[in-house]
């Protein structure tokens, strides 16, 4: 485990691998489904209920005119303009309804025998929480975690890590640096105004950024392979920190709900072209479990093609009820990205008896996500005086705590005005 580590921090951070330059793979498109005619009405109504930029009109008409090209200068150039309007096709969409689905409801709103109060409200009563004043860091989607609930953050990683490890998982350490190609193949914008990539100055190296998620570097890991069938499917988790350039004004996501950064646990599978649904609803069950397991009230959502992300063919919600806010979050999500991420980071596999290899099928899901499950916990096991239990599969890792407690021991942070030089 401490070599394959080493081995995934030399490649990301440095670029290289023996002194080398790691190729970038070749994308290979579906050319038979993108350019068929007869699939043009399906493709565009599947980008306009998806709400996505790419137009398929555009690139039937580019690749006709790279077949139509004599000349092989030509040919390069109407390429290159046809698989940049191609790689904006989103993935095909499972579900075509126009709004999420309730396909499960797992335990039973909490009755309070008084006012439930907010996440924010508590933690601070407690003296466990800051996300005031906070100008000097990251702005007003800063936020510290002190004394207990901090505690309370490595203990969820600690617990979800045990039920990932005893489902069959291998554990990863990853960098949270990642090239652009590799978070652009899985995915997520990097260029133009709205995006939620953080970019590092190019001082610090050849286009590199800031991961948002655990997934871009697990999928990196796996990048330029091929399986045998008999290796499969291949069930991957990381723990790291997310950066998202996201913010929101949505009274509903105040708080730590929508943050700059965070840590996430993340679940990350490869397998065949036919086991990814059955995975994905594996995944489902892994994260029901784990969240039922800590006394919250859930919901399990199908999500229509508009709440989709390009990589996604399907994807389940899970939502936990939030007293204090009286409404549902989500803290949780789970997507089939089908072949789309394998076809453009060169992720194969040999099927039994196969001549040739093919694309494998990716799956993600979040097994925890900190901030978010922080709020359901604390409004959930709120108590009248402030206090807050501790779910009993948390406290093995609690230090022998059972409840969250007022903390009187951590100084206040002192506030000071940035100085100014000239």
């Amino acid at each position: 485990m401490f070599a394959m580590n080493i081995f995934v921090r030399t490649f990301f951070y440095c670029g290289k691998v023996g002194g080398r330059i790691k190729s970038v793979p070749k994308v290979e498109l579906d050319i038979d489904y993108l350019c068929n005619v007869e699939n043009k009405n399906e493709i565009d109504n599947n980008i306009t209920t998806r709400k996505g930029i790419g137009d398929i009109h555009s690139v039937q008409e580019l690749y006709a005119q790279f077949q139509a090209a004599k000349y092989e200068c030509d040919k390069t150039v109407m390429w290159e303009k046809f698989e940049e309007a191609a790689l904006k096709i989103p993935n095909r969409s499972y579900n075509l309804s126009n709004s999420a689905k309730v396909i499960k409801l797992i335990g039973t709103k909490k009755r309070f025998e008084f006012e439930p109060k907010e996440f924010s409200k508590i933690a601070e009563n407690l003296c466990l929480l800051r996300t005031n004043n906070l100008g000097n860091f990251a702005g007003h989607k800063s936020y510290y975690l002190m004394g207990d609930l901090a505690v309370l953050e490595v203990a969820l990683v600690r617990y979800s890590i045990k039920r990932l490890l005893q489902k069959g998982f291998h554990l990863l350490s990853v960098p949270d640096i990642l090239p652009a190609h590799i978070i652009k193949s899985c995915g997520m914008a990097v260029d133009g105004d709205r995006n939620q990539v953080y970019r590092l100055d190019e001082l610090h190296g050849s286009d590199l950024c800031l991961s948002g998620t655990a997934e871009m570097a697990l999928a990196g890991y796996v990048m330029n392979r091929q399986f045998h069938a008999s290796e499969l499917p291949l069930r991957l988790a990381a723990v790291s920190r997310c950066f998202r350039a996201e913010t929101s004004r949505l009274s509903e996501e105040r708080g730590i709900y929508r943050v700059h950064q965070f840590t996430k646990v993340e679940m990350f599978a490869v397998t065949d072209k036919v086991s990814s649904d059955s995975l994905l609803e594996e995944f489902r069950e892994i994260q029901e479990e784990i969240f039922a397991g800590l006394g919250l009230h859930l919901q399990t959502l199908d999500m229509p093609p508009h709440e989709l992300g390009a990589p996604a063919y399907r994807k389940y919600d899970l939502e936990a009820w939030l007293p204090g806010r009286n409404m549902f979050g989500e803290v949780s999500s789970g997507s089939n990205c089908t072949d789309y991420q394998s076809r453009r980071l060169a992720i194969k596999y040999w099927p039994r008896g196969a001549s040739v290899p093919e694309h494998a099928h990716t799956v993600n899901g979040t097994a925890c996500a900190i901030p978010r499950m922080l709020i359901a916990l604390v409004e959930t096991h709120q108590e009248r005086d402030g206090t807050v239990v501790i779910p009993e599969l948390l406290r093995p890792f609690m230090l022998g705590r059972e409840r969250l407690v007022r903390e009187e021991r951590i100084p206040h942070m002192k506030l000071m005005k940035p100085k100014h030089f000239s």
